[in-house]
């Protein structure tokens, strides 16, 4: 009699267990990514007329797509000025329409104006007394690279010029410029150096400042007592070269980081490059100008994603699946080589699902850009589980 009991209960247990097993709900099914995370773009870089010195140029959201030459840290000249506004504007932001603090000229700063005059360094005139707003010293030091003006913004923001180069190494690192090291904060020392592709960095830095890259793209300012100056980065203009600084020095050479805007297949990029130790501005010019052509031919579409593409698929442990499929053609503007990343952002679902119904997105991106995204959505049907799953789970899976 016990044993009879013994299979009544069992079976009993069996029965609810069976009923709870049929009447709990599935569960959510999730998306699984079908297209590659990681994907190089086809095709081989084309060579670049490199010039005899170093350099590196990169678009905006790609990130540096090639370097030439000795990469090892070189003097920066005026062009670690960027680097010395960069810090003047993250401390005190300021937009393109305003003028910003007013800083008066001291007896002191017009005793380092004459000391810097007489060595033959580059600065712009002063008189004791006189008020500067701080765009206009941004200009003075960015537009005819001012060294004088480059101090007064230093110890205006810090106190004190090596407090303030401290900063400015600081923002160098928060940039990941690694091999790029700061003494002072005009260039004029041998011994403030970079990279080119470390200088890309600080460039892309301050072209995504409004009031910086409306500075640099100035050919001219009028300033208190100076009266109008000009910028010495005429290239401004040239093969769409929008900046950004020039720097040179006898141990330098000519240096100039630039920024070019093109259009390619009707999207509007920036071009930022840098080369170092050229024998004249003149040539560096030149050089960044063949580099800004040979950049701009050489940029291609890739197909990221086309309509209908299926990119993603639900799939069931009960044997039903539909696919996420694209809804429009996703191309973005690459350079051959460089890794196209994607990424399917689709939650889980719970069926029924009908086909057509919206899934998500898929987002693409290249380099260090922002990810552009197409929308989702499935090319069928994804059924609820039959009676025989929902009573042999989690024993049946026929995914």
């Amino acid at each position: 009699m016990r044993w009879v009991l013994a299979v009544l209960a069992a079976l009993a247990t069996l029965g609810i267990l069976g009923t709870f097993n049929f009447l709990r709900p599935a569960d959510a099914v999730p998306a699984t990514q079908l297209v590659p995370a990681v994907q190089r773009v086809a095709g081989d870089p084309p060579a670049l007329p490199w010039p005899a010195g170093a350099a590196a140029v990169g678009v905006t959201g790609m990130g540096v797509i090639g370097t030439h030459g000795d990469n090892s840290p070189q003097p920066l000249a005026s062009v670690a000025k960027v680097m010395t506004t960069l810090v003047v504007v993250r401390d005190h932001p300021l937009t393109p329409v305003q003028e910003g603090d007013a800083i008066t000229v001291t007896a002191d700063d017009v005793a380092n104006y004459l000391r810097q005059k007489a060595a033959g360094q580059s600065v712009v005139p002063v008189e004791s007394g006189e008020i500067l707003n701080l765009r206009q010293l941004l200009e003075g030091t960015l537009i005819p690279s001012g060294n004088n003006f480059a101090d007064i913004l230093a110890r205006w923001d810090a106190g004190s010029i090596d407090a303030f180069v401290g900063r400015m190494n600081s923002r160098a690192a928060e940039l990941g410029m690694k091999k790029t090291h700061f003494v002072d904060v005009t260039g004029l020392s041998e011994h403030t150096v970079g990279t080119p592709s470390d200088m890309i960095k600080a460039g892309e830095a301050l072209m995504a400042i409004p009031v910086l890259a409306q500075i640099v793209g100035e050919g001219q300012v009028s300033l208190p007592v100076a009266g109008v100056v000009f910028n010495v980065n005429y290239a401004l203009g040239r093969s769409g070269i929008v900046g950004i600084k020039t720097g040179s020095a006898p141990k330098a050479g000519a240096n100039l980081l630039f920024a070019a805007g093109v259009k390619v297949y009707g999207r509007s990029l920036l071009i930022i490059g840098m080369v170092m130790g050229e024998s004249t501005l003149d040539d560096a010019f030149q050089s960044s100008q063949r580099l800004i052509a040979a950049v701009t031919v050489g940029l291609v579409v890739t197909a990221a994603v086309s309509r209908a593409d299926p990119v993603a698929e639900f799939r069931s442990p009960w044997g039903s699946r539909t696919r996420l499929v694209a809804q429009t053609d996703l191309g973005l503007v690459a350079w051959p080589g460089l890794l196209i990343h994607r990424r399917v952002s689709a939650p889980a679902v719970q069926p029924p699902v009908s086909e057509g119904e919206p899934a998500g997105s898929l987002m693409a991106w290249i380099g260090t850009g922002a990810p552009q995204s197409v929308a989702l959505a499935t090319d069928g049907p994804l059924f609820e589980p039959g009676g025989f799953w929902r009573l042999t789970r989690p024993f049946t899976d026929y995914r």
